[in-house]
């Protein structure tokens, strides 16, 4: 009887074989392929190597990025705050891909793109309008012409560029509104809300937000002339609710705002506390909103100008909303 099953046992063997073979070949050719086999034997290829006697001028880099005005160091000690609300999703802004800023009569241009994006666009600028190129230097930001200096460096907001034209130190109008309709219609089809929120989170500690006794301040590492003309675009477009948020006044000279906010814990009352509170409805409250220089940094505070009581919670929480316009 054994003699019987070990003929039949062996009898399978050569076909056993044959199925082993065959799915080994489906590893490799097969609807099972198995992409780590295609490396096993892979060599690394030799560096591209370009004959002496290519001409240089026709090779560069393809995307430079300048390096010299980028954004402000990052501070060491930032205190662990919570993100701030994207201001397409939470204010209901979406920038423009070119918007103006203006200080005193200085003006200048931010665009909704990375510096090593905007580069090439001003390039072509100044190609299109036949200029002659006193001095280019990528590295540098900076277009060198008989009429105008053009300038670029990375703006306040992460993934965004600031754009100069000037002349001895004054903002040449032409020139700015020029490159505001070129970079305009190059925006036409960039894709800026991608490159924005992807880029803004890289910098997201170049602010510091830090408790001083029982005060909140927001320290801004930017000069506050830019910090205002930022600050003061953005309060006009988001405080602009009455009753819940409103950009009252702004004073460029003193480097002030005056807005009238609900904070949260207001809107939050039950009705229970309404009644038992002297005031019978929600109501929103005067706050001042004052940028400080520091040397290269600029201190951003929010003192109570009413007769509301003000937290410490409140006051970071207006700090945080504001300060979101920078990252």
């Amino acid at each position: 009887m054994s003699s019987v099953l070990e003929k039949r046992a062996l009898k399978w063997i050569p076909l056993a074989l044959v199925t082993a073979v065959t799915l080994a070949g489906c590893a490799r050719d097969g609807f099972y392929h198995d992409r780590n086999l295609d490396y096993t034997e892979a060599a690394p290829a030799p560096p591209l190597v370009l004959p002496e006697t290519r001409n240089t001028q026709r090779y560069r880099d393809a995307l430079p990025v300048p390096q010299a005005a980028t954004q402000g160091e990052r501070l060491d000690e930032a205190a662990e705050i919570r993100p701030p609300q994207s201001l397409a999703m939470g204010s209901g802004l979406e920038p423009e891909y070119v918007e103006r800023r203006e200080v005193g009569d200085q003006t200048w241009l931010v665009v909704a793109a990375d510096t090593g994006t905007v580069w090439p666009q001003l390039e072509e600028f100044v190609r299109s309008r036949q200029l002659n190129v006193l001095e280019s230097s990528a590295s540098q930001g900076v277009i060198v012409t008989p009429q105008a200096e053009i300038r670029l460096q990375s703006a306040l907001r992460a993934g965004s560029s600031e754009v100069r034209c000037e002349s001895g130190g004054q903002t040449m109008t032409n020139c700015l509104e020029a490159l505001e309709s070129h970079l305009s219609a190059r925006g036409a089809s960039a894709s800026v809300s991608s490159s924005w929120t992807a880029q803004r989170l890289t910098d997201e500690q170049s602010l510091q937000i830090r408790e001083q006794g029982d005060e909140w301040e927001v320290v801004i590492p930017q000069p506050v002339d830019r910090v205002w003309a930022e600050l003061n675009h953005y309060l006009e477009l988001d405080f602009a609710q009455e009753g819940t948020r409103d950009l009252l006044a702004a004073d460029p000279s003193e480097h002030e705002f005056l807005v009238e906010y609900m904070t949260e814990t207001e809107r939050n009352r039950n009705p229970l506390q309404i009644v038992f509170s002297a005031d019978v409805r929600k109501m929103s409250q005067e706050i001042r909103l004052v940028l400080q220089p520091n040397g290269d940094q600029t201190i951003l505070r929010a003192i109570n100008a009413s007769e509301r009581a003000f937290s410490a919670a409140d006051q970071r929480e207006l700090l945080e909303r504001v300060s979101g316009y920078l990252r």
